[in-house]
């Protein structure tokens, strides 16, 4: 199945940072896809910042050997590379300063849509939107786009927020969470929304439980001033799994448009209950050799950051009491592997033997490897000799099922034309950010005053013991991370 491609209307993309390795992994490689479809107009062009002195011929030369290295489509079409990269443009801009701004500003042209796209530190947030303001260069319908982290705690998120919006208008910005543009997540609302099947069983009468679950198998080597100052809780959870449990446990919006959906996204935040300290694990990965260790690579040996958290939270609203949803991610774990795990109730009824064999049914959201959906049922083993159950998933795995061979889109590349179109569905309002880290922050001020330290766990495996006993004592147990 191939899928549609409605070209953009034509734009002006100007990338903050665009020597640094955010856009060279994922911006830039985004673009040059969505240009290889015929997405992005011929007449669009990119317009590089930063600090760096170099010229036009290197900045493309830098350009071309990271998405040769970043991607299979630069090999395979090297014209095709080529007129991409006649599309960059490079300038280098003080942000602190005048230089480059009037040149940058020379540049745009007036006619078509601006997006401004901030892939530098969150430090320079404000700077250089104050600056996009005093040197003319941002009108009423330019569109910023900012990564996360989007604040430290909740003053942060307020001060910055407030920054902006002093600057924009709420419809201009567009903070980004690319686990939002991942093709499953977006699947999971077409299945909620879309089919009569699904919406009666979709509360605490029939489902158990659910677990989310976003494993990694890397560590923090190469990141670990930031990480250490974020950790799991604020790096992942305070944005990835939160969207993915609003996605999960939010309303029906009245229409499914921005601020529609975004209203019920943050319903699910303010619904949450605080979570009581028996209910959260913290861990912090090690090795027995005692050098692939978290405290080394943070290059700080007596940090209790932690690298992994699991938590059993709870819904306060009629949909899911008495349903919990626990949530757990981690680096240096035995696989990479981000799912949804809804678990859904035994009959009331059992008229079948009890037996190891039997599952409760269970509906798959898988976001990495092979994104897709699977839901797991019981049916009879075929053969004579008896009636035995057998557990048998319907697969849905968007590889086999659409044909897509695994070549969807990146998160980015669909995430960054919503821009251009100016659909702000999947991307975090700013009271939905503010939200998100008023539940998250006592829960860290917890850890900070009682000085909780984290459970070590041994790379490779799938955390600590204590995250394990979590589900154990409620009479469940985590899906295996694979």
């Amino acid at each position: 199945m191939v899928s549609r491609v409605i070209p953009v209307d034509s734009f002006d993309i100007v990338i903050f940072g665009a020597t640094g390795d955010l856009a060279r992994r994922k911006i830039l490689p985004a673009l040059f896809h969505r240009y290889a479809v015929g997405q992005m107009p011929d007449e669009a062009r990119i317009l590089g910042v930063a600090r760096r002195e170099i010229n036009q011929q290197a900045f493309k030369t830098l350009v071309r050997d990271n998405l040769i290295e970043f991607t299979q489509l630069a090999v395979k079409e090297p014209k095709l590379l080529k007129s991409f990269l006649e599309k960059l443009t490079y300038f280098r801009v003080d942000v602190h300063g005048e230089d480059g701004w009037s040149d940058v500003s020379g540049a745009l042209r007036s006619n078509v849509k601006r997006v401004f796209c901030f892939s530098v530190s969150p430090s320079f947030f404000g700077l250089i939107a104050s600056k996009l303001h005093a040197t003319g260069l941002a009108n009423p319908d330019c569109r910023i786009l900012i990564e996360k982290p989007f604040g430290h705690n909740l003053i942060a998120a307020k001060s910055l927020n407030n920054e902006l919006l002093n600057l924009f208008s709420e419809h201009q910005i567009y903070r980004i969470d690319h686990y939002l543009g991942k093709e499953t997540v977006q699947n999971l609302m077409a299945l909620r929304f879309s089919n009569a099947l699904w919406e009666p069983l979709w509360n605490s009468t029939h489902i158990d439980h659910v677990q989310i679950t976003v494993a990694e198998t890397i560590g923090v080597s190469g990141r670990g001033d930031y990480y250490d100052r974020s950790g799991a809780m604020r790096d992942m959870v305070q944005n990835h799994l939160m969207q993915l449990l609003c996605l999960i446990a939010m309303e029906p919006p009245a229409r499914f448009e921005p601020n529609s959906v975004r209203d019920e996204k943050v319903k699910v935040i303010q619904s949450l209950e605080p979570v009581l300290p028996t209910d959260i694990v913290r861990g912090q990965y090690r090795d027995k050799t005692g050098n692939e260790t978290y405290r080394n690579h943070v290059n700080n040996p007596d940090s209790n950051t932690e690298s992994f958290v699991a938590m059993k939270v709870n819904i306060g609203n009629w949909r899911w009491a008495s349903t919990p949803f626990y949530l757990r991610t981690g680096k240096k774990l035995k696989s990479q592997s981000s799912e949804v795990a809804i678990i859904f109730r035994d009959p009331p009824h059992m008229i079948f033997p009890i037996s190891e064999e039997r599952k409760s049914n269970a509906l798959i959201i898988r976001l990495q490897p092979n994104e897709g959906i699977k839901l797991h049922n019981m049916i009879k083993e075929p053969g004579p000799g008896g009636f035995r159950l057998t557990d048998v998933s319907l697969d849905m795995t968007f590889a086999n099922t659409l044909g897509t061979g695994g070549n969807s889109q990146d998160a980015y590349e669909r995430l960054i034309m919503d821009v251009i179109r100016g659909d702000q569905t999947l991307f975090m309002r700013g009271d939905e950010v503010e939200a998100a880290w008023a539940w998250v922050d006592p829960i860290i001020a917890e850890w900070e005053q009682t000085d909780v330290l984290p459970a070590f766990y041994q790379n490779g495996s799938s955390g600590p013991d204590q995250a394990t006993s979590l589900l154990h004592r409620d009479g469940r147990e985590w899906r295996d991370i694979c």
